[in-house]
């Protein structure tokens, strides 16, 4: 069983030369629209950040990661040796 899926293998990779053609015969069926890769990319990476930190408090998970860390903290200092 193992020396025919190794002589199946070899027909595969023989096989696989064609596929750069069937690749290159499907890319230039594909729709490309120029117009929307020249529009400029708007980042707002500061105002991003801003909101999200607002969403973090607002939601109040910055009460549960402070009390997380203090409760971690504690048992770390009480079952730790010496």
């Amino acid at each position: 069983m193992l020396i025919g899926l190794m002589q199946d293998a070899s027909t595969w990779m023989v096989g696989m030369t064609h596929w750069t053609d069937t690749l290159q015969a499907i890319h230039w069926h594909l729709p490309l629209d120029i117009a929307q890769l020249n529009k400029p990319l708007e980042v707002d990476l500061a105002g991003d950040v801003q909101r999200a930190f607002n969403n973090f408090v607002r939601t109040g998970q910055v009460w549960a990661f402070l009390i997380g860390l203090i409760l971690g903290y504690l048992f770390r200092s009480f079952t730790s040796y010496g």
